[in-house]
């Protein structure tokens, strides 16, 4: 009998949403287990507010040379008395925690990692969206329904916004060391103008380091909402709700904004694939520049076809 599972995922919070639905999967076929997730410590929160886990630990992720704090993590490991692990991470630095445990105490392992007792077996998993290769990977473990992600426990309060009766989020940013992933701030400002001039106000939402590119929008497109680093997790799924339409880049927000239901468009250019990490949702159009191209090739004529689009299908 599976009495206490461990749950690794790391990563990044496209990433980690993503996971939900197999998240709820896990806690749905383990019931009455004991569940503790190992994640960074930016993911505790929602982790903890999921209902999803018994315990949250925190994965502060040591390099190498950093002995004490692998040994003090190999310790808690142990004393963790795994019956079983997902390791939704599959990664060198998830497989080298397997190895951690003594070879006699190992507990059931579902991953890729050499020796595991529920490996994934699918020569092809790396051309495999995210989401249904972690679905595989469960059922491989047994655990054969595994549901979309639901994110209706993420919510959070907006009043202080002041908000319009209909607005558009934009989300033109995206992690600082890719910006080849981000479609122009003048194209931005293209857009938005086009979705206030059909009476449709427009917030700008992203991380306190997208200020000067936020404001760069502003300047072009006069009355646009700036809320860079204004929003966390909660605050974006209520964004999310009350929009007509969401428009942005293949970063993390999105796949908040998307698995919350709203008329969802990613842009997509050359530097990732939507095939594999693409945000999914109910109501979601990619949009993707000429082939193999750079996002900037993207015209704004079709970002705003697609937008008319799924929120004609909404």
């Amino acid at each position: 009998m599976v009495s206490r599972v461990l749950v690794i995922k790391l990563g990044a919070l496209g990433d980690f949403i993503q996971a939900c639905g197999p998240f709820q999967a896990i806690r749905r076929y383990h019931t009455n287990a004991h569940i503790t997730l190992l994640t960074t410590s930016r993911f505790s929160s929602l982790a903890r507010n999921s209902g999803w886990f018994d315990e949250v630990w925190i994965d502060d992720q040591p390099s190498w040379y950093q002995f004490s704090d692998w040994l003090a993590l190999r310790r808690r490991l142990i004393e963790g008395r795994f019956n079983r692990v997902y390791d939704l991470q599959t990664s060198d630095r998830s497989g080298w925690y397997f190895r951690q445990f003594p070879r006699q105490e190992r507990p059931e392992w579902s991953g890729i990692v050499r020796g595991c007792s529920h490996p994934h077996v699918n020569s092809r998993r790396d051309c495999m969206h995210t989401i249904d290769r972690q679905t595989q990977q469960l059922h491989m473990a047994g655990i054969e329904k595994v549901s979309a992600t639901n994110l209706d426990w993420l919510d959070g309060d907006i009043t202080d916004f002041d908000l319009p009766a209909q607005f558009a989020l934009l989300v033109p940013g995206g992690a600082s060391g890719r910006k080849e992933k981000r479609w122009p701030s003048c194209c931005y400002a293209g857009l938005a103008q086009r979705l206030m001039g059909c009476g449709i106000e427009v917030c700008l939402i992203g991380d306190d380091s997208e200020g000067d590119l936020q404001h760069s929008i502003a300047l072009a497109a006069p009355g646009v909402v700036e809320l860079a680093g204004k929003t966390d997790f909660p605050q974006i799924a209520a964004l999310a709700r009350c929009s007509q339409v969401a428009v942005g880049n293949d970063t993390g927000p999105m796949h908040i904004i998307a698995s919350c239901g709203t008329p969802t468009v990613v842009l997509f250019g050359n530097a990732s694939n939507p095939t594999l990490c693409a945000p999914r949702g109910a109501k979601v159009i990619i949009v993707e520049g000429k082939p193999y191209g750079p996002i900037q090739s993207l015209p704004v004529i079709s970002v705003w076809e697609a937008v008319q689009t799924v929120r004609s299908v909404a």
